[in-house]
């Protein structure tokens, strides 16, 4: 039996064609179901939002009141982002927030304005509202929203006391904060969080109500109340807030103690191993802390290779708790192409949490700077190549309000002074201490070489000029390599001048076999920032192996894989890949392996000039 199998000059092509209309078909299927949850959600909302005034424990206050009744637990680590609510989620689904309450006292008021004001910033909750679950047996969904939930939120109010159903959740939320270090954040509407833990006043009232009734019947259900007050008493020492006054100024209180403790939005992925960074974080960062009111545009400048973006990453984690609008847009340089207005959207849905559609750069330039200019922001920009990138995106510095901080990362220092830079930080290549641990992490899995190595690893290290980029994919080339193979290496590299960092590059993309040189070609032209299940699919067909060969390119630091998913590629292992593809062919795209600019593309269809090669075999 004989089947057709594509080359490459029409797989490559039709691949992202096809690839991208199955993720449009799933990306629509998501919306749709999106939009049927949040139109499900909104039936139950209150057409006004009420603001009682509110009171701490004591009297009381116009201003809601955190309780001070012991240490919360320990601050989780970041999630996914993603925003949901569902009483049918699947055990392996992961929230962020759960929240626990009694449906006839808050469901139609501050739980419900609670849920939809940490869905406006993008955060991912499971709403149970016992009163909509009567007579399901749910409790292994719950079990498993309550054990992927990092930050748990029972609301308390008078007739929580009165549901089994609630106490059997607070029963298992405090488990899970004991056991797990997941974080508790409990909530008193209109009642005392002395009362909770004591069971007294009208809270207690209702309770022991349903006390007696329990206590005529079986043995089990006794047993459950001693549960239920042991979680009671834990809960109200743990520090929450207390619900007396405005709910609108309390939700916000909520939302943002969630956002500082998922760090939700700002935590970028970086490197494990990273050496020498934190010098340069404190020089930024100590400008942009110890200086005026203004806004201020700051500029790393530096070769590619040498560290720029990672070092902004770094500045965006440690500032990020400081600013609730946050924005990082990646790779400016490459994106830039796909049109102005789309980085606009992007800047301006990381701000305001919506999705605008913008027309023109025009438009976004006009939303920009007239929606944005009372927001206090942090916004990098990374790998800007044109001044009027900065202009278009950021514009000036009355486009935002006071001690808002631009941080833009460049190659051509130029173009600071017509982005009007206040503060220019040249970053420079690592020194040789930092160099020989930097490889020898990649090389050798541990800070320093064996003492066998030692001077071939002084060899390489000198060759590299310090960039962090060949420390890593040089390192990790040499790994596991024989004595004589070092020397054979070293001898390649020596031939090629120090500036040509992409040709040095090349090394460790000859050292690949066919498939994996395949799979790294495809992800610099097509898959960068794609989910490699949905790229994986065209190489499993090709015969690549793609779940070994990945992992390959990743353990040779020619990828990374960020959240075990998503495909990303340093800008200059991109800029080899498609040189690789171009090269001898320049000027004659119809004869490239791989077509990934549209406008390109376009043109070598209509001129007819696809070649397609078709191998049959048995």
């Amino acid at each position: 039996m004989h089947r057709p199998i594509f080359g490459h000059s029409f797989a490559v092509l039709v691949a992202p064609i096809l690839l991208s209309v199955l993720a449009f078909y799933f990306l629509n299927k998501k919306k749709a179901s999106a939009r049927r949850n949040e139109a499900d959600a909104d039936s139950g909302a209150p057409a006004s939002m009420t603001t009682p005034t509110e009171a701490n424990s004591g009297g009381s206050s116009s201003l809601p009141t955190e309780t001070n009744n012991g240490a919360s637990g320990p601050s989780p680590t970041e999630t996914n982002s993603g925003a949901s609510n569902s009483l049918n989620a699947s055990p392996g689904n992961c929230y962020e927030v759960f929240l626990s309450f009694r449906g006839p006292d808050t469901r139609h008021g501050f739980a419900d304005h609670l849920y939809h004001g940490l869905l406006r910033v993008g955060i991912c909750a499971f709403r149970d509202d016992d009163e909509l679950c009567q007579g399901e047996d749910i409790e292994p969904t719950l079990t498993a929203a309550i054990t992927n939930s990092k930050i748990l939120i029972p609301i308390f109010s008078e007739s929580y006391g009165t549901s089994s159903w609630c106490l059997d959740e607070l029963v298992e939320i405090m488990e899970r904060r004991n056991n797990s270090g997941q974080v508790v954040l409990p909530l008193f509407y209109k009642v005392k969080p002395s009362d909770v833990g004591r069971q007294a006043g009208s809270f207690g009232k209702l309770f022991h109500e349903r006390e007696g009734r329990l206590r005529e019947r079986s043995s089990q259900d006794l047993a459950n109340l001693e549960k239920w007050k042991q979680a009671l008493l834990q809960v109200s020492k743990v520090k929450g807030y207390e619900v007396h006054g405005s709910e609108v100024e309390l939700v916000k209180l909520v939302v943002q103690r969630v956002l500082r403790e998922l760090k939700k939005n700002f935590e970028l992925v970086i490197s494990e191993n990273l050496v020498g960074i934190e010098i340069h974080v404190k020089k930024v960062t100590e400008f942009l802390d110890n200086t005026s009111q203004a806004t201020l545009f700051v500029g790393i400048n530096g070769m590619g290779g040498i560290g720029k973006t990672t070092l902004a990453k770094a500045i965006y984690n440690k500032l990020s708790n400081q600013f609730e609008y946050r924005s990082f847009i990646a790779d400016i340089r490459e994106s830039w192409k796909k049109g102005v207005h789309q980085l606009q959207k992007q800047l301006i849905g990381d701000i305001l949490q919506q999705d605008i559609e913008i027309c023109d750069e025009n438009e976004g330039t006009n939303i920009i700077s007239s929606r944005l200019k009372d927001k206090k922001v942090l916004v990098v920009l990374d790998d800007v190549d044109n001044v009027n990138q900065v202009k278009r995106l950021t514009g000036n510095h009355d486009w935002f309000s006071s001690r808002s901080r631009i941080i833009i990362t460049t190659r051509d220092e130029r173009i600071f002074k017509g982005a009007q830079v206040d503060y220019k930080y040249d970053l420079k290549e690592m020194d040789s201490a930092q160099s020989l641990i930097l490889f020898s992490k990649h090389a050798f899995l541990m800070d320093s070489p064996p003492k066998e190595f030692g001077d071939l690893t002084r060899e390489v290290v000198s060759i590299t000029g310090g960039l962090p980029l060949c420390l890593e994919v040089f390192g990790s080339l040499f790994y596991g390599k024989e004595s004589t193979e070092w020397r054979d290496m070293i001898k390649k590299l020596e031939k090629i001048p120090r500036k040509e960092v992409q040709e040095r590059l090349r090394i460790s993309y000859e050292a690949l076999d066919d498939g994996q040189k395949q799979i790294f070609l495809d992800i610099a032209c097509f898959f960068i920032d794609t989910d490699k299940r949905i790229a994986s699919y065209m190489w499993e067909a090709c015969k690549f192996f793609p779940k070994v060969n990945i992992e390959e390119l990743r353990f040779m630091s020619l990828i990374k894989i960020e959240d075990d998913r998503w495909l990303r590629m340093h800008d200059h292992l991109r800029d080899l890949g498609r040189t690789i593809v171009r090269e001898n062919y320049e000027r004659q795209p119809w004869k490239h392996s791989r077509l990934w600019d549209s406008d390109e593309a376009l043109k070598v269809l209509k001129a007819n000039k696809v070649t397609i090669y078709l191998l049959f075999f048995s």
